[in-house]
């Protein structure tokens, strides 16, 4: 039996699956500490005895735990900025596009170093080991132990940031260094940003994922832990220790993926509305759609996997005011207090819920309490809505024609029967914690995104190559290796480079191992 948890800013879900059937789903308020959400959660499963904790297999957890650290700038540590490129790449420092406050609390630790490869392997200038140990020796001096090691196209040729580590760790060997060939894509600022990022969230993402372990041990739940990554597949929770950077659009994604789940729909759009925002995405084979450019995580401009996802400020407890003959639709909402502020729930504040109820659509806490609203400002608030969402969904499509649309989330009562743009509305079974079975149907998986010259390795080698590299990782993210398959290739050819350059992008996943939680990973130390 599976368990899976998905903890958003309103609710934390939860659900019980047994093979592909939901047994049983729980919501309970989000948490400031995240984990005593949870605990309450998977609480209610088994005090319903819908969940007996000695039968549970793996737990599957999503969470924003880390997204929101760096969007508020809390509980992140100073991180040290090491850079190989010299004497290149002066005129663009790290840090250089980081909001001051973010950059402030981070430190400003700035190392430039010589090294890097050109896009086609070629050394910009050779590694110069008494500068590493110089820029260790200050590192250490200055009490940090997170470090973000970067260089440039690294992505074409890892072996200097290998080094680099190497002697860094022999001045200071309890330096926590991560790599940004294991962290971001190409383009060195997007991917040097990923990488500090992930430095300094990692002690937190010791401490969160250790949280995780001892939530379900208070519950007497003994079972592997896997955490959900951006492109809807799972990592263990060693590897969530070392890349919390990979969890920061789970929540979008794990309801993209349950809406696939639950209404078999492999091609379309799903809307997931919550409590305090509506994400809209696209399904592609039963997968979301990734962002073709950079994404921007609190201010900062990113490289790694993520989906693409417009989200707008529409949720069950969006507030609503009326403004002389102007109505307003959010942004702020109630959040988690949804059910005591909404005045179906005995509160004062008229919410999109309220709207919901009072317009028939929904049967949520007590419509008498919403029976005194004028009947055209019902119907003036569920048109807005629904536009709303119509142009939302318009803005994502990549053709004319109607698609269908998948409703899920607790907020999904927002949605009526007919949407322009929507050839079919469908609301799944379970579709209020889809998250959640998202989180508990997905698969481990891994990406690989590098440049090959043909001219140097035919196109099949540098394929095959690729191939095993993306294989290697899903396993080392807890992937049966008997049950990894590649779902996606992506070759781009890159006429502006001599050498026959391509750029190859490849996708695998595969089912859970059952001993994935005691894979062991070696760590940067």
């Amino acid at each position: 039996m599976r368990v899976g948890v998905d903890v958003g800013g309103t609710n934390t879900d939860a659900v019980t699956m047994s093979g592909s059937t939901v047994v049983s789903a729980a919501k309970s308020p989000t948490t400031a500490d995240v984990t005593s959400g949870i605990v309450k959660s998977l609480s209610i499963l088994i005090d319903e005895g819908s969940l007996d904790p000695d039968a549970v297999s793996d737990v599957m957890i999503g969470t924003t735990h880390f997204t929101n650290a760096v969007v508020e700038g809390k509980n992140l540590v100073p991180t040290a900025a090491v850079r190989l490129g010299l004497p290149a790449t002066t005129s663009m420092p790290p840090f250089i596009d980081w909001p001051p406050s973010l950059r402030s609390s981070l430190g400003k630790h700035v190392y430039l170093c010589h090294g890097g490869h050109e896009f086609d392997g070629r050394l910009i200038s050779p590694l110069d080991p008494n500068e590493l140990r110089k820029a260790a020796a200050d590192i250490a001096s200055k009490g940090i132990r997170s470090v973000a090691l970067s260089s440039v196209f690294s992505p074409v040729n890892e072996d200097l940031e290998q080094e680099a580590r190497l002697i860094l760790l022999e001045e200071v060997d309890d330096l926590d260094i991560s790599l940004s060939r294991e962290i971001g894509r190409l383009g060195l600022l997007e991917r040097e940003n990923a990488t500090i990022m992930n430095a300094c969230l990692r002690p937190l993402a010791i401490r969160t994922v250790d949280g995780f372990q001892a939530a379900l041990d208070k519950l007497k739940i003994s079972c592997p832990v896997h955490v959900s990554q951006n492109d809807g597949t799972l990592m263990s929770a060693d590897f969530a220790r070392r890349y919390p950077v990979a969890t920061f659009a789970s929540g979008p994604t794990n309801s993209m993926r349950g809406a696939a789940f639950l209404s078999g729909v492999s091609d379309g759009v799903v809307v997931d509305i919550g409590g305090t925002t509506t994400d809209i995405g696209v399904l592609t084979n039963g997968f979301p759609r990734e962002a073709s450019s950079a994404v921007e995580i609190g201010g900062v401009r990113t490289n790694f996997r993520m989906p693409d996802v417009i989200s707008s400020a529409l949720g069950g407890g969006s507030l609503i005011r009326e403004k002389g003959t102007d109505l307003t639709i959010g942004p702020d909402s109630t959040g988690y207090e949804l059910n005591t502020r909404a005045l179906v729930f005995g509160g004062s504040e008229l919410t999109a819920t309220d709207i919901a109820v009072a317009h028939g659509q929904a049967q949520i806490g007590d419509a008498s309490l919403v029976a005194h609203l004028d009947p055209e400002l019902v119907l003036a608030a569920i048109d807005q809505m629904q536009r709303s969402l119509a142009e939302t969904i318009e803005q994502m499509k990549t053709s004319a024609g109607p698609v269908p649309v998948v409703i899920v989330g607790g907020g999904g009562v927002l949605v009526g029967d007919d949407l322009d743009g929507a050839s079919d509305i469908i609301r799944p079974d379970h579709y209020a914690v889809a998250n959640a079975v998202g989180a508990a149907t997905a698969q481990a998986g891994a990406e690989t995104d590098q440049i090959y010259s043909l001219a140097a390795i035919g196109r099949e080698a540098a394929l095959e190559e690729a191939r095993q590299i993306t294989s290697d990782r899903a396993v080392a993210a807890g992937a049966d290796p008997q049950t990894v398959e590649v779902v996606d290739v992506e070759e781009i050819p890159l006429a502006y480079l001599p050498s026959n350059a391509v750029r190859i992008r490849i996708k695998a996943v595969g089912d859970l191992r059952s001993d994935s939680s005691k894979k062991e990973i070696v760590h940067d130390r």
